[in-house]
């Protein structure tokens, strides 16, 4: 009767057929070991990883310091194998400027402005959502509070919702004759130009990307508030303290790492803003007002094909969040050590 190592690969199930052959191929390589056989599995992943990832970011960065001028038809290689011929040309024709794409930065007025309204929505939008989020999961934290799956589902819900459609609702919803005018009317309220204001068009952005990400990071917070250990609450009970102090010294501060993922996840989410301030100013707001960086970006690289100048901005904001990010992991680093 036959066993089971005796069995070939094709006799067995497909399952098993994978740790056959990496076992050929280790005794195959005695001398290389466990590791190298490692390395052969993990090359597919690999070159999918510098092709599609690696290859990008270092190209771009070299980018940073030439003028794009067009594709390029210099041929570097060519191979003819009588079979098949393949033709290996050069990815652009470039003239390198060294750092003046840089120095151009300083003296662009609309990136500017683009990068002020991105740090204007930054500012208000991400303390507004964050404390909805941790408003939200306190409420749904509470014990009286029933039915927290589904006030849970409803919350989170937005963040599921397509970019694209969620924004054309903002949209229709902030016209002069939309609903959110009607109903301030219909209570004696002015209208408000959300649309043709400069600073009511960079607030609708605020609304909408807050409608969309508030429940999302309410749950984040609300599975941090559920490790909280109930051993502290019951202790500054004992001292007398009442629910806001139970909030202030107790909650807020086992918070913090949390509270701390939540800002930085959520900073570096605004600085990547494009679908909605792309949509808002197809709807009538004005193109100062609402472009934000990334939208500069997309504009300058596929729209103007200034490759080398969108390259440089690119780095740039990398560089900008990451400083942002430092900043913030160091001041929250120091709060709770």
């Amino acid at each position: 009767m036959a066993t089971r190592d005796s069995l070939s690969p094709f006799e067995t199930a497909p399952r098993d057929r994978l740790r056959y052959l990496r076992q050929a191929l280790s005794r195959r390589l005695p001398n290389a070991g466990e590791g190298i056989v490692g390395y052969l599995f993990l090359l597919p992943a690999l070159t999918l990883f510098g092709v599609f990832l690696a290859f990008p970011i270092l190209y771009t960065f070299y980018l940073s310091f030439f003028r794009f001028q067009g594709v390029s038809d210099e041929t570097l290689l060519w191979i003819d194998t009588g079979l098949f011929t393949y033709e290996l040309t050069s990815i652009a024709e470039l003239q390198f400027v060294g750092l003046q794409n840089y120095v151009t930065l300083l003296s662009d007025g609309l990136f500017h402005q683009a990068l002020f309204n991105t740090t204007f929505i930054l500012v208000v939008q991400v303390p507004l959502m964050v404390v909805l989020a941790l408003l939200f999961a306190v409420a749904l934290d509470a014990s009286f509070v029933r039915f927290k799956g589904i006030f849970r589902t409803v919350l989170a819900l937005p963040v599921s919702a397509n970019l694209v459609a969620y924004a054309t609702v903002f949209l229709l919803m902030m016209q002069d004759a939309g609903l959110v005018n009607y109903l301030l009317r219909s209570v004696g309220l002015p209208a408000i130009p959300w649309l043709t204001s400069s600073f009511w068009s960079r607030m609708t952005i605020v609304g909408a990307v807050t409608w969309r990400w508030t429940g999302y990071n309410m749950i984040i917070l609300l599975a941090g508030l559920q490790n909280v250990p109930q051993q502290l609450y019951e202790a500054a009970e004992i001292d007398g303290a009442n629910r806001w102090e139970k909030f202030r010294y107790v909650t807020v501060p086992q918070l913090r790492p949390v509270l701390l993922f939540v800002f930085v996840t959520s900073t570096i989410g605004t600085f990547k803003l494009f679908s909605e301030p792309v949509i808002i100013n197809g709807g009538g707001a004005p193109l100062d007002s609402t472009i934000t960086i990334v939208q500069y970006i997309y504009q300058t690289a596929f729209v103007n094909f200034r490759l080398g100048y969108a390259s440089a901005l690119t780095y740039v904001l990398i560089a900008v969040v990451s400083v942002l990010s430092i900043v913030q992991l160091r001041i929250g680093g120091a709060n709770s050590a």
